[in-house]
């Protein structure tokens, strides 16, 4: 009897080990970013409607922050800088699958859904996505290194004034946009600044967007879903 209930043990711990495997199964050279910066604030929209599309987005079962190692090693150095300013970042998309690009493809296909238009994009026809560049058919994201990201303050939780929310398409949003306040321009610079001297590059028409230098699969586009 002894020895049968040893067995149940050792089988149930066996059924354990094998669930937390699975469930923490990335491909090689990715990590779940909390691993190594627990503190970091993670907002996944498009785990929410509050996008431009308005609904959960298509490989996105969990507000669990992907990337490559990497790039989460670049960006705890980052986050470990801006603590010093009791500031924090907060993560809005990383490691993003390709199902998720096929999902923003197929919906700026519907001219007729523009459920979002007044908040994300009021100026720009929703047949010009892609003409314009807010949408792509492929997305650095996919690569696993590259970020969107904000500065929020330590002690409120909440963003600093950017001059434009995020995922806004139109030039409030491009990194030297003239029409910010002076306040809204410093803020902006340093995100710009921290990113840079750790080796992110940004993108000039959206001030939340960095890739990593360098980067580990930079002609690999990933699939697999983010949980």
């Amino acid at each position: 009897m002894k020895i049968h209930k040893i067995l149940v043990v050792f089988g149930v711990i066996i059924s354990l080990a094998f669930t937390v495997q699975e469930k923490n199964h990335l491909p090689e050279g990715f990590i779940y970013v909390k691993e190594i910066i627990p503190d970091i604030d993670v907002e996944l929209r498009y785990f929410t409607n509050h996008n431009f599309v308005g609904d959960t987005i298509d490989g996105y079962n969990a507000n669990t922050l992907i990337l490559t190692k990497q790039s989460a090693l670049a960006l705890k150095k980052v986050q470990d800088e801006l603590q010093e300013q009791n500031l924090c970042l907060r993560v809005y998309d990383g490691y993003r699958p390709q199902q998720a690009v096929n999902h923003f493809m197929r919906w700026a296909k519907d001219l007729n859904d523009t459920i979002k238009k007044k908040e994300f994009y009021p100026d720009v026809e929703k047949r010009y996505l892609f003409r314009e560049e807010y949408i792509a058919t492929r997305s650095g994201h996919s690569r696993g290194s590259t970020v969107d990201l904000t500065i929020i303050d330590g002690n409120t939780n909440e963003p600093l004034d950017m001059g434009s929310p995020y995922d806004f398409f139109g030039k409030e949003s491009w990194v030297d946009h003239s029409g910010l306040t002076e306040k809204q321009k410093a803020n902006r610079q340093l995100l710009q600044k921290v990113m840079l001297k750790h080796n992110f590059r940004n993108y000039s028409k959206e001030w939340w967007h960095f890739t990593l230098r360098w980067e580990p699969f930079p002609k690999t586009y990933f699939d697999f879903k983010v949980e």
